[in-house]
């Protein structure tokens, strides 16, 4: 595997990463429950990373900080993409493994996703038990994950999952 480098996202790599996403994810990705909840948050959080081999995009990460019911301490993972000829090769996994350790660092009590619980599974996450944490929109309650990054975080947490707002 190439030497890659991970670091947080600049206002300046958006045009590389917006590209990225567009090649991964198609048009459709916008309809997506997760990407409503993302509308008119900035691009950008604290928390999102991506890979470079070389000076070359390889790999994206977005963490979106949310809240359920209305309680902050949550992030919202996506989306994760891959440049096509890249994928297989562990820089998705590093990226996440990095977004997580950053995020508990940072005081995050839980990570929310939809996605694969097989590939997810390895980091932590688990099937959300219906109806205690919502989504705005539909998604496949059997994709609807969390990673607990505190213990007993998500007995904590109830309600629906909107952006947080950021403080003036």
């Amino acid at each position: 595997m190439p030497e890659i480098t991970v670091h947080s996202v600049e206002a300046e790599d958006l045009p590389d990463v917006l590209a990225l996403h567009a090649r991964a994810f198609g048009p459709g990705r916008f309809a997506r429950t997760a990407y409503r909840i993302r509308e008119g948050t900035p691009a950008i959080s604290r928390f999102c990373l991506l890979s470079e081999v070389g000076d070359e995009l390889v790999a994206h990460l977005r963490f979106t900080e949310v809240t359920v019911g209305g309680k902050p301490g949550v992030l919202l993972l996506g989306p994760l993409a891959v440049e096509t000829r890249y994928r297989g090769l562990g820089y998705a996994q590093r990226l996440v493994e990095v977004g997580l350790e950053n995020a508990r660092k940072a005081g995050i009590a839980l990570v929310l996703l939809v996605g694969d619980e097989p590939y997810y599974g390895r980091f932590g996450f688990k099937r959300i038990s219906p109806g205690r944490i919502r989504l705005p929109g539909p998604a496949d309650p059997a994709r609807w994950l969390a990673a607990e990054l505190r213990e007993g975080a998500l007995a904590e947490y109830e309600g629906t999952v909107e952006a947080a707002v950021a403080e003036a």
